[in-house]
C-alpha cells in the first residue's frame, strides 16, 4: 500500500529487520484496484530487473475492487476479473523469472463497517462496502495463490480469529498502527527463512581494517 513506508507502516518495519540485508521497495499505489495494477505492473519490475536478487514480490489488493457497484463504481471490479487480474500479475512476474515460490498474495483485510460507514456519511457518501463482500475477494485471492503456487497471507481471516478486530483498522478500512503490525508479523514469518542466510552487505565496522580499509571493503590487496 501507499502508506507502507509511513511511521509505524508493515513496509517500514520489514525495512528495519533487513537493512544491510536487502532493501524493500514500495510501489502501491492508493485507491488503484488489480484492473489498474495489472497494466501499470510492467512500468515497475521489468524484464531488465534482476530476478535472481529478488527474495520476494507482495501483491496486494482487494479492499477497492471489493468496493460496491452501485455506490462505487470507479473502483469496484468484478469478483472473476479480480482473480483473472491475480493471475495474470503473477504470470506476468514469473514472466520476468520471478518464481511463483518468490511470490505472495495478501488479501484486503477485513471491513468495520460501522466505522467505515461513520468516513462515507462524512463524505455524503453511503457505506459503499460490506465485510462479507470483502471476504468473497479475500476467498477468490486465497484460491488463485492454490491455483497459481504462490504465497498467500490470509489477512480477512486472520485478524478475524480475534474477536474485535476494530484494532487493526483506524478508520474501518485501513490499517492502523496495530494492523500494521500485525501484517508485518504475518509477512515476516513468509520471508524469514528466505532471508536467514543472506549475507550482512559489507562488514561490521569494528571488522574493518583502519589501515587498510580497501582490503576489508573492497577485497583488494
Amino acid at each position: 500500500t501507499q502508506h507502507c513506508f509511513q511511521d509505524k507502516g508493515w513496509g517500514a518495519a520489514l525495512a528495519k529487520r533487513l537493512v544491510r540485508k536487502c532493501d524493500v521497495v514500495n510501489r502501491g499505489f492508493s485507491g488503484y484496484n488489480t484492473r489498474w495494477a495489472k497494466v501499470i505492473l510492467p512500468r515497475l519490475i521489468g524484464k531488465s530487473a534482476s530476478a535472481d536478487s529478488t527474495v520476494a514480490v507482495t501483491i496486494f489488493f482487494g479492499a477497492n475492487d471489493s468496493a460496491l457497484k452501485d455506490l462505487n463504481p470507479k473502483q469496484h471490479i468484478p469478483l472473476e476479473e479480480y482473480a483473472a487480474n491475480l493471475k495474470s500479475m503473477v504470470q506476468y512476474l514469473k514472466s520476468v523469472d520471478i518464481t511463483e515460490d518468490r511470490i505472495i498474495l495478501i488479501t484486503p483485510p477485513p471491513l468495520q463497517e460501522s466505522a467505515w460507514e461513520k468516513e462515507c456519511l462524512a463524505k455524503g457518501d453511503k457505506l459503499n462496502r460490506r465485510n462479507s463482500t470483502t471476504g468473497d475477494y479475500a476467498k477468490a485471492c486465497v484460491q488463485v495463490a492454490r491455483d497459481c503456487g504462490t504465497g498467500v497471507v490470509d489477512l480477512w481471516t486472520l485478524m478475524q480469529k480475534d474477536q474485535d478486530f476494530s484494532c487493526y483498522l483506524s478508520d474501518g478500512l485501513h490499517l492502523s498502527p496495530e494492523g500494521n503490525n500485525f501484517l508485518a508479523a504475518q509477512l515476516w514469518e513468509c520471508l524469514e527463512n528466505k532471508v536467514s542466510s543472506l549475507p550482512l552487505l559489507l562488514p561490521y565496522w569494528r571488522d574493518v581494517d583502519a589501515a587498510t580499509p580497501e582490503v576489508s571493503l573492497l577485497g583488494e590487496a
